[in-house]
């Protein structure tokens, strides 16, 4: 009795050894407004079947928080699956032969048919860890005939939560200010379409992937109040899934956007609109 329980004490301390995140930032609880270490933040999404990691594409230090908290969660309990916005359902079977045949291609983007949009240097680290799991890496996003089906014919949207008008009139003025306010009112409906479906394929994905499910993506899809988690209940889901948010401090991240929030040091900012003025010609 006494060698089977100092087993299992050895056992929990082993469990609890997890290597200090690769950041700094402030981890908080956002329904009871404590601030948690990344242990006491382990501690809670381990509990979850589904969690979503919300981030800013090009902030470096949250895509290092998100391989962190993959590698930390599949030592503690195994990991059922990990789905990408980044990736399309036409890619799936490239990601699928690549973990198959367990590929070490020198071109690893190319054989994925990687997405130019999205920075491999940052993304590269955490799909070349999934590949490696057990578990399979799945893609979340639509395809672009899919998008562009979509963009001419935009349809009707089931449920009541996801068209409920404050979630509506938050994503349009999203979706004018991250265009910098040079789309025509015209472009809006079919804008706001597109994000929407976008949101109802993660959810779909989401609520089909074996459990644990992690969904990493953008802070705007990530959302409690008006992204994938509202597509989850208008889908019949009992609960929402667990959401962490990855902002910069000095962003506003509140209990109705997410669970938790890590907020991580600033970074320099690009001047997007600036990009976008130069490309509309304005």
């Amino acid at each position: 009795m006494h060698r089977m329980w100092l087993l299992a004490v050895l056992w929990l301390a082993g469990c609890q050894h997890v290597p200090a995140p690769p950041i700094d930032g402030e981890i908080r609880d956002l329904h009871s407004g404590q601030v948690l270490t990344p242990q006491q933040l382990l501690n809670r999404l381990d509990a979850s079947r589904r969690v979503i990691i919300g981030e800013q594409h090009d902030n470096a230090d949250h895509h290092a928080a998100q391989l962190w908290v993959l590698q930390a969660l599949s030592e503690r309990r195994p990991q059922g699956s990990l789905l990408l916005e980044m990736l399309t359902p036409d890619q799936q079977p490239k990601v699928d032969a690549v973990r198959r045949c367990a590929l070490a291609s020198a071109d690893l983007p190319a054989a994925l048919a990687w997405q130019d949009g999205w920075d491999w240097n940052l993304y590269g680290p955490i799909v070349q860890f999934a590949l490696a799991q057990p578990y399979p890496l799945l893609a979340a996003n639509l395809d672009n005939h899919e998008i562009r089906a979509f963009y001419r014919q935009p349809p009707v949207l089931s449920g009541a939560r996801s068209n409920a008008r404050p979630v509506k009139a938050t994503l349009l003025g999203q979706i004018g200010d991250s265009h910098c306010g040079l789309l025509p009112e015209t472009q809006m409906p079919a804008m706001l379409a597109v994000q929407q479906q976008r949101d109802r394929r993660m959810a779909e994905r989401l609520l089909a992937a074996p459990a644990p499910a992690m969904l990493l993506a953008g802070a705007w899809h990530a959302r409690k109040d008006v992204g994938v988690p509202v597509h989850v209940l208008d889908m019949g889901a009992a609960q929402t899934p667990t959401v962490l948010m990855l902002a910069e401090r000095g962003g506003e991240v509140t209990a109705a956007m997410a669970d938790y929030v890590w907020y991580t040091p600033p970074t320099p900012k690009q001047d997007y609109c600036e990009q976008m003025r130069k490309q509309f010609g304005k």
